[in-house]
């Protein structure tokens, strides 16, 4: 039996046996849904008008009820309001209580806004469950699907548009289960990636015991009702983490073990700001940063468990992980980061009013959209001020990663701060660097102080192989304030209405921005050249054409270049132990930065010799003269030993800094230093590996000799290199604008592999693409998927014994043993095969074994000249489907002669049994 409802309100039960309509209704508005209801006898019907009617088989004429459970009653009598359409209706029946009847829709038109939501009747009750995302379908799980029985309902599936919840109905407050699978990783649109191959494997056990004690209450406490599937883990037993930065703050540690993917832990880092209000009867000149909190960039050691992140409103927080709750004050820090190059010049005569009105000025405002913070319309010249404001009160931290140090960028003369383009963070000397186009900033946060906090033309020094002249200011400094240079979230998407937010880079190059085009193109890829022609939305290709105009000027080192860009932009940072000097006779702490113009500096820090005197002695650092060049903006260091290992960084090892148990000895810090030996006969001991967004090059140190250079890419530039381990084997990974992912050999740079996998058409993959150990990489593919890629033939050979089965494979049960009086009394049918029935064996053809055939010497050459000519085949033809017809027609009487008989036999034999039934064996 089949109901099927339609728009015209017409409603159809279909006999399937018959094949035929054996029921018509009608009613006056359209259907949405069927449900049949009481066993099979009557049936619900959910229409555009948000009513429910009930309907009984033996009196279809007109609905015997009609309810719309959310209609307002009227007073005087009259029928209640009309609703919004109920879209699908369910009626589950239960032995012991009320009937459930459950329903997506249906609500008042006197709330607009109110959001999706399933509505859930039971009894008298009617519970409203709101959703966050629009409901595409749901479904109701039940101890039985036959709707001739009480099917008992447990659980309600709902699938949302970004989401799946299951509700559960054993509860009288429905709540729901916790999903064990992530979907939510557009919780908040993710602004940048991270991936750890191969990482400690007691890393992926303490961020899931932390994390599960941060779980939202009020989950059902039954367990997740959907199963079935089984994951193959395959031959994979390292551990894998994925970390996401996203807009609100917040970040998320996944395990991404094999093809797994589970939710650690999550980290809100805007609990140690200050929340941002709104007061009332400011000028309407002041905006407000939409994602004030996003996260930019992030640096992780696994080892020590020191993490930093970089957010949009120019600050960096330094986080420690702990086990223990604690109650202490945040320690912040304030740097103050300007570039003095135009500062030396007198400004020109004419200038221009400090702020025009504000009212002409409020679009563009809104269209820049570029500071963290308020801005005052008033002409007040902001200094030293931050764009955000730390907790000054003692902040309650949960186990887990908590906030160590602060540090924020403030404001110069009524500029704001520049974004921070490179992180990078050391537990073993106890310092952060961090740097954007102006300079460079080294905190050392054991201490809480500030070491260095330098434009990046005095890093030089005398070193400096360019002759740097200054440019004369520009001539709406005064204006300068407003089109800002800091980018937030609500510029990152080229999509006006921002319905895919994707990136937090602008896509947008503002007029006056002091950030040099090379950094911009190194952060912010967009353009493709080549051959291959890319399909662009409309603003990302018009973005890329004036981009493409800007790059096409020259990268090399001449002088009117330096002069259109005096402030060059720090894109890489690196601590490690290397020599710093030419000729050096041994290693010592250093930290290498290279700049958006393919230049590399080598700063010398001097720590205290022993690590009793860390905590009082001062940090030095200082520029060691050591310059060396690449062309285009560099993007990553590595350092190799002289057999061509890789050589990790000096780190930490990991120590709760809140324990109670630690004494004076635990206390002390235990450091791993990987440091080459020392050069005894002035011998070269080191490898340097350097790759900017146009080549690689790797040095001998000390002797700072280039053995080996390889231009990658002429026509286009990288967006994300990593010198990763794979196969016991240390390679540069290369992903480049147009596609191309290569790699190279170490400290050789010969190439590997270079294949063209995806063009870069998004913000989106420029910005999360990003490489891991053993031939892994990913990026987001979607706002809401994350696309997991291998470059490793092993990982490829051992992908399909990874991969999951979707069902759980079980045994074949036996069948049972029929009994000799079961099989003579039962009355029950024998299970045929399908093929023992209808197959060649039964369907009378003769066995080979039997008989032969053996053509005679006439054939049908004889008959055809007997027959004469065409008319002959017609003819026999015609006899040959007669007899076909004859011998089917008898068939068809023998099958229904046999049918009889069967029948007939089982009637007798159903007597004899109840003649026989009740008798004893000694009565026959």
């Amino acid at each position: 039996q089949l109901l099927i409802g339609y728009e015209n309100g017409t409603i159809v039960f279909w006999d399937l046996r018959s094949k035929r309509a054996d029921l018509r209704a009608y009613y006056d508005e359209a259907i949405h849904s069927v449900a049949w209801h009481h066993e099979g006898k009557q049936f619900m019907c959910s229409h555009s008008d948000g009513s429910l009617t009930l309907w009984n088989l033996k009196s279809p004429n007109r609905p015997f009820q009609t309810t719309i459970p959310h209609g307002k009653v009227q007073r005087d009598g009259k029928k209640p309001e009309s609703c919004k359409p109920i879209l699908k209706v369910e009626y589950k029946t239960c032995k012991n209580s009320e009937p459930f009847v459950i329903f997506s829709g249906g609500l008042s038109y006197d709330k607009p806004c109110r959001r999706p939501s399933l509505t859930i009747m039971h009894g008298k009750a009617i519970t409203v469950l709101e959703m966050d995302h629009p409901i595409v379908d749901f479904l109701t799980l039940c101890e039985t699907p036959y709707p001739n029985e009480f099917q008992e309902p447990y659980a309600v599936v709902v699938l949302l548009e970004k989401d799946l919840i299951v509700v559960d109905l054993t509860q009288s407050n429905f709540p729901i289960f916790e999903n064990p699978y992530p979907i939510d990783i557009h919780e908040s649109p993710v602004t940048c990636t991270e991936y750890f191959a191969d990482c400690p494997p007691d890393l992926i056990p303490v961020l899931y015991s932390v994390g599960a004690k941060h779980k939202k209450q009020g989950y059902s406490s039954k367990e997740w009702p959907i199963n079935g599937g089984a994951w193959n883990l395959g031959a994979q037993t390292y551990p894998e983490i994925i970390i996401t930065g996203h807009a609100d703050g917040s970040v998320k540690f996944w395990d991404a073990s094999a093809i797994t993917l589970q939710m650690l832990y999550k980290l809100k880092t805007s609990k140690v700001f200050e929340k941002q209000k709104v007061e009332e009867g400011k000028a309407t000149a002041e905006i407000v940063e939409e994602d004030p909190f996003a996260v930019q960039m992030m640096y992780w050691c696994p080892e020590s468990r020191i993490f930093c992140v970089a957010g949009v409103s120019a600050y960096v927080i330094v986080y420690r992980f702990s086990k223990h709750e604690v109650n202490t004050e945040i320690a912040s820090l304030e740097v103050r980061l300007q570039c003095e190059v135009e500062d030396i010049i007198t400004p020109e005569p004419e200038t221009n009013p400090p702020f025009p009105d504000a009212s002409s000025q409020l679009p563009s405002l809104k269209s820049l959209s570029g500071s963290t913070n308020t801005v005052a319309c008033e002409g007040t010249m902001k200094d030293s001020i931050p764009c955000l404001s730390v907790k000054a009160r003692p902040v309650r931290m949960p186990p887990g990663y908590q906030a160590d140090l602060v540090i924020q960028l403030v404001w110069v003369d009524g500029e704001p701060p520049q974004q921070i383009t490179s992180l990078a963070v050391n537990s073993a000397y106890g310092l952060v660097a961090f740097g954007n186009c102006n300079g460079l900033a080294v905190v050392d946060f054991m201490q809480k102080t500030v070491l260095l906090s330098m434009g990046t033309l005095d890093l030089y020094g005398s070193s400096d192989p360019y002759q740097r002249q200054p440019r004369s200011p520009r001539k709406s400094r005064q204006f300068a304030a407003d089109n800002f240079c800091m980018r937030g979230l609500s510029n990152f998407y080229p999509d006006l209405t921002k319905r895919i937010r994707t990136s937090y880079q602008s896509l947008t190059e503002l007029s006056d921005s002091p950030v040099s085009l090379e950094l911009e193109r190194c952060k912010s890829p967009t353009s493709v050249k080549g051959s291959r022609k890319l399909s662009l939305p409309t603003d990302l290709k018009t973005d890329l054409e004036n981009r493409e105009n800007s790059f096409s000027r020259s990268r090399s080192s001449s002088v009117s270049s330096i002069d259109r860009d005096s402030k060059e932009a720090i894109t890489a940072l690196y601590f490690m132990e290397s020599f710093a000097r030419k000729n050096d006779s041994a290693v010592s702490s250093c930290l290498w930065v290279g700049t958006g113009l393919g230049m590399v500096i080598i700063l010398s820090l001097n720590l205290p010799a022993s690590d009793d005197l860390r905590q009082s002695e001062p940090v030095m650092v200082s520029p060691s003269g050591t310059v060396l060049t690449l062309k285009g903006a560099v993007l990553t260091f590595a350092c190799l030993d002289c057999m061509g290992t890789l050589t990790h960084r000096p780190y930490e090892v990991w120590r709760d800094p809140h324990s109670a148990d630690d004494g004076d000895k635990t206390r002390k810090r235990k450091l791993v230093m990987h440091s080459p030996s020392s050069s005894q006969d002035m011998g070269d001991h080191q490898f340097a590996v350097i790759c900017s967004e146009k080549q690689a090059k790797v040095f001998s140190l000390p002797s700072q000799t280039c053995l080996y250079v390889h231009n990658i890419t002429e026509t286009s530039f990288l967006l994300r290199a990593d010198v990763v381990t794979l196969c016991n084997s240390v390679c540069l990974a290369c992903f480049c604008a147009n596609g191309h992912i290569m790699t190279l050999s170490l400290p050789s740079l010969r190439p590997l592999l270079d294949i063209n996998y995806l063009p870069v058409t998004d913000m989106r993959i420029a910005r999360t693409f990003c490489f891991t150990n053993e031939g892994q990489a990913l990026y987001l593919s979607s706002p809401t998927e994350i696309q997991r890629l291998t470059y490793s033939q092993e990982m490829c050979d051992n992908l399909q014994d990874m991969l999951g089965d979707l069902f759980t494979p079980v045994e074949t049960p036996e069948a049972q043993n029929r009994g000799f009086l079961k099989g003579l009394f039962g009355g029950s049918g024998q299970a045929f095969d399908r093929e023992e029935l209808f197959g060649e064996a039964t369907a009378g053809k003769a066995s080979r074994s039997l008989a032969q055939h053996i053509p005679g010497s006439g054939g049908i050459e004889g008959v055809r000249g007997a027959a004469g000519g065409v008319i002959g085949d017609l003819t026999r033809a015609r006899i040959a489907l007669d007899e076909r017809g004859q011998k089917l027609g008898e068939l068809d009487e023998r099958t229904a002669s046999m049918m009889a008989s069967a029948e007939a036999f089982s009637k007798h034999a159903h007597e004899v049994m109840l003649k026989y039934k009740d008798k004893k064996w000694y009565q026959f």
